[in-house]
């Protein structure tokens, strides 16, 4: 945001510090939307981040700098943050590996002040790769206790060598829509087409009902609350340093974001409660179908990359598939694994008329190992990186 152009913080997040420690070199930060509240990636400060596989669409956010500077092949690792996709949203639409949810606490995080912050929803860092390789380099610097993060797992795992398990006789649940969104066709028949490789593989895949019962637009509403307190104490931090954002620079923030943040000032701890029972549905409805099977497949996005806004406030669509959604976050299958905190990965799944498709393996709580290695044998049986042409070969 103009406001901070010329901040810098005084501390490396976790991801930069251990990435760093493990030999990488950090060559500087991307570009992402104001407060990461969105999917799309567009800010008045920059401009949208554009997808390489066709400028005039956007990259998909929040961390849409990254996952554009990995498709275009500047970088062979770009870091995320994700809240409610925000690594697994533009690895959809820049047709890169996007492991941006390993199970709550396998890789640490700072959330500021509060050290017990990153909960409401889930929050995390991971690793925006084109291989799935890649991304088990990333995330084995990564993991492990950090006593900054009270939450942080006691455990280094290699996470390398799941790369090389087999899926045979695995029990895959498909969800080709999470009950309750709208999926455009287009995305859904590459995806439905695309989890077939894991039967290629051995394993036995099965369409599913999750068990969600709330409309999407109510939890895309619940998703927008929960975050709310995190936005509201960043704020508070700020104006305690002298710095007040709401009152002197309002004008930096998009309408939709200014009409959540007054929500979320309105609050009470009883409202806070209620939808923490109401997510806690979510949890249970998912981890219901992982008692049975290893793995939840799903598409990552209900719609293809949108075209770009000029005004520096670029939205995801209002409709998909002739029913309205949100069009911050409610077109993306990203924000329930959030809720439930069970590790997740957007894979590359195919095209459609020219653009990526990306497809949402969820795996059991503590299973990050498990997600790896279907991802890995995706990848065998599906290798995406020829895709990479359509973003070489365009005319710059």
């Amino acid at each position: 945001m103009r406001a901070l152009k010329d901040f810098v913080a005084d501390f490396h997040c976790a991801f930069a510090e251990r990435i760093e420690q493990a030999g990488a070199v950090l060559l500087g930060k991307t570009n992402s939307p104001v407060m990461g509240f969105r999917g799309t990636c567009d800010n008045p400060l920059f401009g949208p981040a554009r997808n390489p596989f066709d400028p005039a669409r956007n990259s998909g956010g929040s961390s849409g700098g990254s996952a554009a500077a990995v498709a275009d092949g500047l970088l062979p690792l770009a870091e995320g943050t994700d809240g409610g996709g925000s690594i697994r949203i533009p690895a959809f639409w820049c047709g890169v590996y996007g492991y941006n949810k390993a199970s709550f606490g396998r890789v640490p995080i700072f959330t500021g002040p509060n050290a017990f912050g990153g909960t409401a929803p889930f929050l995390f860092e991971g690793p925006i790769t084109r291989t799935v390789e890649d991304a088990t380099l990333a995330l084995t610097a990564l993991a492990g206790y950090h006593p900054r993060d009270p939450y942080s797992l006691d455990e280094r795992v290699d996470f390398t060598a799941a790369t090389k398990r087999s899926v045979q006789g695995w029990k895959i649940a498909y969800s080709p829509n999470f009950d309750v969104f709208p999926v455009d066709r287009r995305v859904a028949a590459v995806v439905a087409e695309a989890v077939r490789a894991f039967e290629e593989a051995g394993a036995h895949v099965e369409e599913v009902r999750v068990g969600i019962e709330r409309p999407q637009r109510e939890l895309s509403d619940l998703w927008c609350r929960l975050i709310m307190p995190t936005n509201v104490q960043a704020f508070e931090t700020f104006k305690a340093g002298g710095l007040d954002l709401l009152q002197d620079h309002r004008g930096d923030f998009p309408e939709e974001y200014l009409r959540w943040i007054e929500t979320g000032y309105r609050m009470s701890a009883l409202d806070f409660c209620n939808d923490q029972a109401a997510r806690s549905e979510i949890y249970h409805a998912i981890q219901g179908v992982l008692n049975d099977y290893d793995l939840l497949i799903t598409p990552t996005l209900a719609c293809l990359p949108v075209e770009n806004a000029t005004d520096g406030n670029t939205m995801g669509p209002g409709e998909v598939e002739s029913e309205q959604v949100d069009r911050l976050i409610g077109w993306c299958l990203t924000y329930p694994i959030n809720f439930s905190g069970h590790p997740a990965a957007s894979i590359p799944a195919g095209l459609a008329e020219g653009l990526p498709v990306g497809m949402q393996i969820v795996g059991r709580r503590y299973a990050d190992g498990d997600v790896l290695a279907a991802s890995a044998a995706f990848e065998r049986l599906r290798p995406w990186q020829d895709s990479y042409r359509i973003c070489a070969d365009r005319p710059l």
